[in-house]
């Protein structure tokens, strides 16, 4: 199966919330690849490599992010296909 990539920005409270790091064990348990960052705006970026099913169900956890989050807006749109080793938090 083909692998993708998405761009992911996500607003909201989810920063200093374990956002990032929940983010991260979603990703690792669908075997994505990718990275999860704060930005200085109080937002996230997230780019993630993975079959196009498990990027569904990736993208539905973005939007919800873990209890203590409050995620207002996920925007995201599939990019130029990358490689990663892993999952980092940055």
């Amino acid at each position: 199966m083909s692998e993708r990539t998405l761009k992911a920005i996500v607003a909201g409270r989810v920063q200093g919330v374990f956002y990032r790091a929940s983010v991260k064990q979603v990703a690792e348990q669908l075997g994505i690849c990718g990275y999860a960052k704060n930005l200085a705006n109080g937002e996230v970026e997230v780019e993630a490599t993975g079959q196009d099913l498990k990027l569904i169900k990736f993208t539905e956890f973005l939007e919800q992010g873990p209890s203590q989050a409050d995620v207002e807006k996920v925007s995201w749109d599939y990019i130029q296909t990358k490689q990663f080793d892993g999952f980092e938090v940055q």
